[in-house]
């Protein structure tokens, strides 16, 4: 796939990952990409990190660009689309990246003919390892699919899904790496409580959590099966995971995943 130019609508932390994430994978053309943002700041620390152009006006980006990522909160994304509606046309392709915004929302703002991909990504995709889903209108082209399908899964893994289950994405991968950094930082804690260098504890705990999984991934075997490897009989790893059970570690997870399932959703019905 050639590098093809892209409109950021929005220059904050996910618009700033995806653009660095596909200029390192040789899908951005850096010199007719392009992004909005209100903020001065905003748009400064976006061209620094991405040597993409950073401007104030949206219709600017909407001008230049057929392509358009939505990257702006979810409670901005009615201005924005009142905003940008009246430049929209059957030229673009609409890719919005906020959490509980619907395509029917979408659509119904910016006209029912707009090709439209809802997508949750994660951050990771700085660093070409994001976990992504996405969901297409009715309006949207197999090209249209196959174009967002190919970026998503230029930084990582992407998954076409049924809408209804986006929420369940932005629950589990899309505010996952938050869950797994306080895993980390815990897991350095402890690491510092029986004796390690604070640094050497914080990259051993980071390393760790990277190989384990990469062994699920690459392996494809059940997290089960591999824990049950490492769990000899009246061993270290068994005392360790019965203190994790003592903890709730298990049901503490599963409701993270659901709080920020219900939030996604929640989200959805403004």
């Amino acid at each position: 796939m050639a590098a093809i130019p892209v409109g950021f609508l929005g220059a904050g932390q996910m618009a700033s990952a995806l653009a660095a994430g596909w200029s390192q994978a040789g899908l951005l053309d850096l010199s007719r990409s392009l992004a909005a943002d209100p903020f001065a700041a905003a748009r400064e620390k976006f061209t620094q990190a991405t040597q993409v152009k950073a401007v104030a006006a949206n219709r600017e980006v909407v001008d230049a660009c057929d392509v358009l990522v939505l990257a702006v909160k979810p409670q901005m994304m009615a201005a924005l689309l009142a905003e940008v509606r009246p430049a929209i046309s059957s030229r673009h392709v609409v890719i919005s990246i906020a959490a509980g915004v619907t395509l029917k929302t979408l659509s119904e703002t910016l006209g029912s003919t707009t090709r439209l991909v809802r997508v949750m990504p994660n951050t990771p995709c700085l660093v070409g390892a994001s976990a992504s889903g996405y969901a297409a209108a009715s309006t949207a082209t197999p090209d249209d699919v196959a174009l967002v399908g190919k970026l998503f899964g230029a930084v990582g893994k992407a998954f076409a899904l049924p809408e209804h289950l986006l929420d369940a994405v932005t629950g589990l991968s899309g505010s996952g790496p938050a869950f797994i950094y306080v895993l980390i930082e815990a897991l350095a804690d402890g690491g510092v409580k029986v004796g390690l260098p604070r640094d050497v504890a914080q990259t051993l705990a980071a390393q760790t959590v990277f190989g384990a999984a990469k062994m699920v991934l690459e392996t494809g075997q059940h997290p089960a099966a591999l824990k049950d490897a490492v769990a000899s009989p009246a061993g270290t790893t068994i005392a360790g995971l019965q203190a994790l059970e003592k903890g709730g570690f298990r049901a503490a997870l599963m409701e993270a995943v659901e709080a920020a399932t219900t939030r996604s959703q929640q989200l959805g019905q403004r």
